[in-house]
């Protein structure tokens, strides 16, 4: 297999990102566009003429050999089953699904298929990852983190509660470079745009020591992405905004502020080309299923927090 046959499913906000992505990578041959509303479909055929817009799921099979889902998060399960049973790798946009019941329904299938599964937790791309053992003394020895993703209201994902549509970025960040599950969690929020959670906070705790805290708003005033770290060794202060790491050693000879930036990236083009060497070359799923699943559980846990008022032990 040469040339991946490739449907974007869903060309909303993200879909419209995801198809041009698909055209560019050359592994890859955008060959349909699902959306079922007829605006978007017209917005679809405009902008990619050579490729086939379909308002329905059912008319891909046989037809393409992987799909990218970038739909409502409620919509993912059911399309993502009807995919996998008819044996088309998928990469799915997070989160996998909305409960974890229907999460381990799709792990049940994968576990009879030969499929490539991906989810879409586009924060693993940041650049300044890669140079995580040169500060690992920062992510040891029981450190505070705290992680804010906050933005003005946008009007998009409102399908789902704030959760669902950003702390599962930061949920999978955590577990990915702290590499261990929290032992407990408990969290408070508001309704304040929808009525559902619109601005929230989470504290979890960690048998190592960590203790972590991820806030996350779609009503704030201003939009902000970053992830700071402290022990005694100083202060790391990731801001995932602006594509800089600010530094604050705990030694006599240091500046007292260090600032690097690193490089920008296309992460969902990045994404994609792993989502698509894992196809072809059988490299290692960049997110996989169990990542996906994970990430799930705890946005699960967080919910139940929310609604009960309570700490959640795990």
């Amino acid at each position: 297999m040469n040339n991946l046959k490739v449907a974007v499913v869903g060309y909303g906000h993200l879909g419209r990102w995801h198809a041009d992505k698909v055209k560019a990578i050359s592994e890859s041959e955008l060959s349909f566009i699902v959306e079922p509303f007829a605006e978007a479909r017209e917005k679809a055929k405009e902008a990619h003429p050579d490729c086939q817009v379909v308002a329905n799921v059912e008319d891909i099979f046989g037809k393409v050999d992987a799909a990218i889902v970038v739909t409502p998060t409620s919509y993912h399960f059911q399309v993502v089953k009807k995919l996998l049973e008819q044996d088309i790798h998928v990469f799915c946009e997070k989160p996998m699904t909305s409960t974890v019941s229907e999460a381990k329904e799709i792990g049940e299938i994968l576990s009879k298929k030969s499929l490539t599964f991906q989810v879409g937790h586009s924060e693993r791309c940041h650049q300044i990852w890669e140079r995580r053992e040169e500060y690992s003394n920062f992510f040891e020895f029981s450190p505070v983190a705290r992680i804010n993703r906050v933005a003005p209201f946008k009007g998009r994902a409102t399908d789902v509660d704030v959760v669902q549509d950003l702390m599962i970025h930061d949920i999978d960040l955590l577990l990915y470079l702290f590499k261990e599950k929290p032992i407990s969690l408990s969290s408070r929020g508001f309704k304040i745009r929808t009525d559902k959670w619109d601005h929230v906070s989470t504290d979890f705790n960690f048998s190592s020591g960590l203790k972590a805290n991820i806030t996350v708003s779609r009503n704030h005033v201003k939009e902000m992405r970053n992830l700071e770290v402290t022990n005694h060794c100083g202060t790391l202060f990731f801001d995932l905004f602006e594509n800089k790491l600010l530094v604050g050693k705990g030694e006599e000879q240091s500046d007292f502020v260090k600032e690097i930036p690193y490089e920008k990236r296309d992460h969902l083009l990045i994404e994609q080309q792993r989502f698509y060497n894992s196809i072809l070359k059988g490299d290692e799923i960049f997110v996989d299923y169990d990542a996906g699943l994970s990430a799930v559980v705890l946005i699960e846990k967080v919910l139940e927090s929310l609604e009960s008022g309570k700490e959640i032990l795990l």
